[in-house]
């Protein structure tokens, strides 16, 4: 136990620094690959500004359900430390790239060498501690929030200060440096699934289909803004790169201090009443987005922002939970991996709508695209909890007590 807790412990500091250091050039990338163009190209900053983002999701999407079957037989420290080297190696090879089409191919690369943050998950499901897996998984995305509130503020010193590319080689430094502290974490065996378990090879289809298909929805809405982001609070709010960056994080702030709160109730409700909050949260974001899309001051800004935080600790973190819930231990890679690639099918989605949407509707007006988003993923949950089936759980987990919605 006490072995576990520091192997946990250290997993969160690698988690948060890594991520941290993967969200140094989050917010920027359109505002990079603007600077790469000529004036007569400046009419495809939204499409390419689009590609950047939706060439590793799209990448990551296939390949990470892959790694996690390949982590369940092997371990998942090795994946881990593979992710790791693969991050650092494109985010340098970014860094020193001018022809965009040659960034986003690096990107794209990058996508299918990651699966860092589903190895993680599925490493820290094997450790023995009293906290339920509901807990634990929002400590992850806790970690994951607070790098992601430090990172996008110190890339946008570095790139007020010395240019975009110590952006990117700062980064690979620090992943390449997290990828030595997990060699150092303690190996966990993979679990070989045999050929005649039908229990261990089929997967609960009905429930985990509705929880993939509330992921995609949710992370299309909240990806949809990356294509727009910076480019709107830039030339609508006009604030400086590091304004983008202060912005952009302040959300993972209430995310990380909300999280492992949504975590603690969700681990004591039945899955149907979970769905149900997670409805009216989505309602929530709707709302909240509404009032930033409104917002013609930096303050509302910013507090819609932290709001909308709030609303994202119920959300990514406890989709996880239940996918961990429903399976056996020995298909948590795989598991975790098809949740990661349903967020990246849903980030995918949102990125090419929201750098779609930009072109038509205009950088003023796009916000109002992530409301609309929103208030369909919170019609689809309504029409998922509409369908009457009841969760398959993991015969080894505690029933919760509280079964009534």
């Amino acid at each position: 136990m006490r072995s576990d807790s520091a192997a946990m412990r250290a997993l969160l500091l690698v988690q948060l620094i890594s991520m941290g250091a993967m969200e140094m050039s989050g917010p920027f990338w359109p505002l990079h690959i603007q600077s790469l163009l000529r004036p007569d190209q400046f009419q495809y900053s939204g499409l390419l500004s689009a590609l950047v983002y939706a060439g590793p999701m799209f990448a990551a999407m296939i390949v990470t359900p892959l790694w996690g079957r390949l982590g369940d037989r092997t371990g998942h420290k090795p994946m881990m430390v593979r992710a790791l080297v693969g991050l650092a190696a494109c985010q340098w090879f970014a860094g020193v790239l001018s022809d965009p089409w040659a960034l986003i191919s690096t990107r794209s690369a990058q996508g299918a060498l990651a699966g860092f943050l589903a190895a993680a998950q599925a490493y820290a499901m094997s450790f023995r501690l009293e906290q339920g897996r509901g807990r634990i998984l929002a400590k992850l995305q806790s970690a994951t929030a607070i790098g992601a509130l430090a990172g996008p503020v110190l890339g946008g010193w570095l790139m007020e200060t010395y240019g975009f590319a110590w952006v990117c080689h700062s980064s690979a430094a620090i992943c390449m440096s997290c990828a030595l502290i997990c060699l150092r974490l303690p190996a966990t065996s993979g679990q070989v699934v045999p050929r005649s378990s039908k229990q261990s090879l089929v997967l609960p289809h009905g429930w985990l289909c509705a929880l993939m298909l509330i992921i995609v929805f949710i992370q299309a809405a909240k990806a949809m803004q990356q294509p727009f982001y910076s480019l709107y609070v830039t030339q609508v709010l006009h604030a400086t790169p590091m304004w983008v960056g202060a912005s952009y994080a302040v959300s993972a702030v209430s995310l990380a201090l909300s999280a492992p709160l949504w975590a603690r109730h969700f681990d004591r409700w039945h899955p149907s009443r979970t769905l149900g909050v997670i409805e009216w949260v989505t309602w929530g974001c709707a709302a909240t987005l509404a009032v930033a899309a409104l917002a013609d001051e930096w303050i509302t800004f910013v507090i819609s922002r932290l709001i909308w935080g709030i609303w994202q600790g119920a959300l990514l973190p406890v989709a996880y939970a239940l996918i961990a819930n429903t399976l056996p231990p020995s298909r948590h890679g795989l598991a975790l991996g098809l949740g990661t690639s349903a967020a990246k099918a849903g980030g995918l989605c949102g990125v090419f709508i929201g750098g779609i949407g930009m072109s038509v509707v205009g950088v003023a007006h796009s916000f109002w695209l992530v409301v609309i988003a929103y208030l369909v993923a919170a019609l689809t949950l309504r029409l998922i909890r509409s369908v009457q089936f009841t969760p398959a759980l993991n015969p080894s987990l505690p029933i919760p007590q509280k079964t009534q919605q």
